[in-house]
């Protein structure tokens, strides 16, 4: 799926988002001089490439998805994010060197098809306040105004958790009643409230 996305959003000034393999530094000096990519130090002594991942602004196809969807059919679309594209002064569409983080699509889908819930399956099984510290703390569920303060304070891991959350703060924002942040082992517990992180539109 193609995803128009503004060519000027705040994420091109400052690439996060991890992708491919690591490298020394070395060899990311290297390829850093080679092809003007930017890279990171994910790990100590290895780094890897950084690219934008801007919000989408639209999906294309979308309201033929929606289309669809009212109709029951099962649709699979914006695979690993979509096609980040952009129109160019003559109205055409342009390609971006990025990668859209898969939760936004999710979410900004979820809001053209007016869905009710949206589950984000990730590879932790709830959101964490501070993960990794020794202060973590596991939060079983917040509202949508909560989840903003804990974002706003810098709370969750960029380029992880955070775009998750905000993914999530998207959906909420109009009609969306609930969102599940989950893993895969987590899933069935989660559909039955006893595990995962479940933000709400309100407190009820």
């Amino acid at each position: 799926s193609q995803v128009i996305v503004d060519k000027n959003d705040d994420s091109f000034k400052e690439p996060i988002k991890y992708i491919g393999k690591r490298y020394t530094k070395q060899q990311s000096d290297e390829m850093t001089s080679d092809y003007g990519w930017h890279f990171k130090e994910q790990e100590e002594g290895k780094y890897r490439r950084v690219v934008p991942s801007p919000m989408p602004e639209y999906i294309m196809h979308g309201k033929s998805i929606k289309a669809l969807v009212d109709r029951g059919t099962i649709v699979i679309a914006s695979g690993g994010g979509g096609i980040p594209v952009y129109n160019n002064h003559l109205g055409n569409l342009e390609g971006l060197d990025a990668v859209i983080d898969k939760d936004y699509s999710a979410a900004k889908m979820g809001r053209i098809i007016r869905a009710k819930e949206l589950w984000i399956i990730t590879d932790v099984d709830a959101v964490y306040e501070n993960f990794g510290s020794s202060n973590q703390n596991r939060i079983s569920s917040m509202t949508k105004k909560e989840a903003e303060k804990l974002q706003g304070k810098g709370l969750f891991q960029k380029g992880s958790i955070a775009p998750k959350v905000r993914a999530a703060i998207h959906f909420l924002k109009h009609h969306g009643d609930k969102v599940i942040i989950t893993s895969i082992p987590h899933i069935e517990d989660a559909l039955n409230g006893n595990a995962g992180t479940e933000i709400r539109n309100k407190d009820y």
